[in-house]
């Protein structure tokens, strides 16, 4: 860890705790060139934008993978308040993006946030229609 990824990941956490005082949850994230700029950074909207997946790393991650070029996109890195979620670890890794510097891990988020009452498990049934569904697939690839 350098003395600039402690500077970002502590821009990071500003930003998160701004996020936090403006009733959003507190989550931030940056993305740094090669070169040390600062090419963006967000904060978690679920709040505002009612949108489950509106997290600082999935946004940045987006837009990396839409403004960069893959050999821009690996030389950068990602600083964020907290370790990112499954999901944005996904979009993260199939953006390109070089290297994630994180402050809090999830156990240590875990330690720290109140306890939240677990999501009432989603039914998932399948898989079915083999035939007709593996069509597409087989004619894209």
């Amino acid at each position: 860890m350098t003395p600039d990824d402690e500077a970002f990941l502590r821009r990071a956490v500003e930003l998160a705790d701004r996020a936090g005082a403006s009733g959003e949850r507190p989550f931030a994230s940056l993305l740094v060139g090669a070169d040390g700029t600062v090419l963006i950074e967000d904060h978690n909207t679920v709040v505002s934008e009612r949108d489950v997946t509106a997290h600082p790393e999935l946004k940045l991650a987006r837009w990396a993978a839409r403004q960069l070029a893959p050999e821009a996109a690996v030389a950068t890195t990602m600083y964020t308040s907290c370790q990112p979620c499954p999901m944005c670890t996904v979009a993260i890794n199939a953006s390109g993006l070089g290297r994630v510097v994180y402050a809090l891990s999830t156990e240590q988020f875990e330690q720290v946030k109140p306890a939240t009452p677990a999501p009432r498990p989603v039914r998932y049934d399948g898989p079915a229609l083999f035939d007709e569904a593996r069509r597409p697939i087989e004619d894209h690839y």
